[in-house]
């Protein structure tokens, strides 16, 4: 117990010094601890990363959307309630077979292929905007559609 007040009171004594000499630094070198050496947080494989876009979908109606797509001949990959690259990709294809405008099939969900989506949902008696934004509106039909596959 004496010892770790005196540990404490040599630390404080040389912080006082530290700060008395004007010296910030020395002040605070007298805490410091040393540091581990940094690691690389990036390996140098390439890593791909697939992003999930649900748009408001639980996992149950994105799989619906995935069955959906495979029922007509699109292949989203795995049924998992995932809407990766995969699954955005077979869906940007079926835009574009349908002349729905979606753009490049790259898998990305952006403005483009939520037109698509906004103009396929109102094949199916949506009246949505098609504005190229997955609002409330655009989300709330599209998890509806979805109901069922």
């Amino acid at each position: 117990m004496r010892s770790n007040v005196l540990a404490r009171t040599l630390v404080s004594a040389a912080a006082v010094a530290g700060l008395a000499a004007g010296s910030l630094a020395a002040a605070g070198t007298s805490f410091a601890a040393s540091q581990p050496a940094a690691k690389a947080a990036v390996s140098s494989r390439t890593v791909g990363i697939q992003a999930v876009n649900n748009l408001g979908l639980d996992t149950a109606h994105a799989a619906n959307w995935q069955c959906w797509m495979a029922r007509w001949g699109y292949n989203p990959g795995t049924i998992d309630g995932q809407l990766g690259t995969n699954s955005w990709k077979a869906a940007q294809q079926m835009f574009n077979d349908q002349g729905l405008g979606a753009g490049t099939v790259d898998g990305v969900v952006g403005p483009n292929t939520i037109r698509a989506l906004q103009r396929y949902l109102n094949q199916y008696g949506y009246n949505l905007d098609v504005d190229g934004v997955a609002g409330p509106a655009t989300k709330a039909a599209f998890w509806d559609f979805n109901a069922y596959c």
